[in-house]
């Protein structure tokens, strides 16, 4: 973990807000939770968040590819959020004007769930 000065900086297991627009096709768009992936110093030095967005939406329960990582925010109450691990994305988060997210970061037991599942997507490990 790189240590956090006064500004701002997303970093590794945060959840962060941010725009996904401009979007394409079926891909999300607007404001969206957003789990990083990529360490702060990676953020830090090149602007950019690897990551995988987050979502409430019902029909995830039956994806195989999404993982439940507990209650939504105020907002959604009693709505499910779900990382969905098929859709690895990077974004300038400074450009987006990323914002901490209220559930702060993703508990370690879920990050590694998400982490497991990408790995088996992807394959790097």
């Amino acid at each position: 973990m790189v240590k956090k000065n006064s500004a701002w900086l997303p970093d590794r297991q945060d959840i962060i807000w941010i725009d996904c627009n401009p979007q394409a096709g079926q891909e999300m768009r607007d404001i969206h939770p957003f789990l990083v992936l990529s360490p702060g110093i990676f953020n830090d030095k090149t602007s950019l968040v690897i990551g995988l967005p987050m979502t409430t939406a019902a029909y995830n329960a039956d994806n195989p590819f999404a993982v439940a990582v507990g209650k939504a925010s105020a907002r959604k109450t009693g709505k499910t959020s779900y990382v969905l691990c098929h859709q690895p994305k990077s974004f300038d988060w400074r450009i987006r004007n990323a914002k901490p997210h209220p559930m702060g970061t993703l508990h370690d037991a879920f990050f590694i769930r998400v982490c497991e599942l990408l790995n088996q997507i992807i394959q790097l490990v």
